[in-house]
């Protein structure tokens, strides 16, 4: 492999990184069925390729990971709702 194609590999699985801890992290808040499988998968591709941002990379996952614990607490022990507005 070329040395052009691999900075390429290596920016792409940064940028992966960067982005599954960018969208872990408003996930732990909000649209958790879809933000937290998003970091994980981005997180996930990112260490496999190989990113320079591994510090990053985990962060992604952790927080993926416990945006959908939130969502399985959430869902179990209130049905789901986390504000009733018409109480």
């Amino acid at each position: 492999m070329s040395t052009v194609t691999e900075r390429q590999d290596t920016a792409e699985a940064d940028n992966m990184a960067v982005a599954s801890f960018l969208l872990g992290l408003p996930g732990l808040l909000l649209f958790n069925i879809v933000l937290g499988p998003i970091a994980i998968t981005l997180a996930t591709l990112a260490l496999v390729r190989g990113t320079g941002r591994r510090g990053r990379a985990f962060l992604g996952l952790a927080l993926g990971i416990a945006s959908l614990a939130i969502l399985a607490v959430t869902t179990a022990t209130s049905h789901g709702v986390l504000i009733d507005i018409g109480s």
